[in-house]
């Protein structure tokens, strides 16, 4: 038997994952960033420093916002741009020492109050969370299968 997805079932997962993310960021002790600015931070910790047409394509927006973010990132001391090895007319865009911390901050404060919050559920209800996980992250992935 195969059980279809609704439209109203997929808007239920998308507004369940925003208002868990947005409740985790909301509730961390630790310095507050925008989403778009959080991916950026994260894609350069994972993937390495990058051109700004690679971190628009890794945050899902336009070319100009990915600029725009990486200003403010960069004046804020968590990014910084360099000449391109491979092509001396771009610029490519690393994580700095803050950047780094920062993003490992951010990470702990919310895994650590998310924590919390599975603990307080059972423990069939915690494995379930946890057997979720790989999917959600595959459902992450632009061109999930």
């Amino acid at each position: 038997m195969t059980t279809s997805v609704t439209d109203q079932d997929a808007l239920q997962l998308v507004v369940a994952v925003h208002r868990l993310i947005r409740s985790l960021r909301l509730s961390a002790p630790v310095r507050r960033l925008q989403p778009t600015q959080l991916l950026v931070l994260a894609e350069l910790a994972t993937q390495g420093p990058m051109r700004i047409g690679e971190i628009a394509v890794r945050a899902l927006c336009s070319q100009p916002t990915a600029t725009t973010v990486v200003t403010g990132l960069e004046s804020g001391g968590l990014v910084r741009r360099e000449a391109d090895p491979a092509d001396g007319r771009a610029t490519i865009v690393e994580l700095t020492g803050a950047g780094r911390e920062t993003i490992a901050s951010l990470a702990h404060g919310e895994a650590e109050l998310l924590s919390q919050r599975l603990s307080r559920m059972s423990e069939e209800e915690r494995d379930h969370v946890r057997s979720v996980t790989p999917l959600l992250r595959r459902l992450a992935e632009p061109k999930s299968r």
